[in-house]
């Protein structure tokens, strides 16, 4: 049996993982409930596909995050196009400072993310203005 340094078990540290479809299935029902905008643009695996999500902002560019796990296990968000100078934050699930790309960009990013990965989904979001709530950590 395996053990982390706290003594815990492996299989005391996993958490129960939510499958991909049911998470974005979520992300459409809050979205329509608060008249957000949202789209699944792209469909990978039910079970366990990564996510990138794309959240459009009204001055024509967007923050592109890729779902990621944080080191202490938990799910969480990391910025996955633009290495501009601004750091990142979350106040209250929203993000503050971002490093955002043009469309293009992300659109180009998207692209290239989809040739190598199938089990990919795509989740755009017109978040023009900044009401949707990003469900875990943003690191950069």
């Amino acid at each position: 049996m395996l053990f982390w340094a706290g003594g815990d078990t492996i299989a005391a540290k996993m958490s129960a993982r939510l499958k991909t479809d049911l998470w974005v299935q979520a992300q459409v029902r809050l979205c329509d409930l608060q008249f957000i905008p949202i789209a699944v643009t792209q469909r990978g695996d039910p079970d366990a596909g990564s996510i990138l999500l794309k959240l459009l902002h009204k001055d024509g560019l967007c923050l592109l995050l890729r779902r990621s796990t944080t080191f202490e296990g938990e799910q969480g968000w990391a910025i996955a196009a633009g290495g501009g100078a601004a750091g990142s934050g979350v106040a209250g699930g929203r993000v503050t400072e971002t490093r955002e790309v043009s469309e293009d960009t992300a659109d180009g990013y998207i692209e290239r993310e989809s040739a190598r990965d199938r089990d990919l989904w795509v989740v755009e979001i017109e978040d023009y203005d900044g009401r949707y709530e990003i469900d875990g950590p943003v690191e950069t």
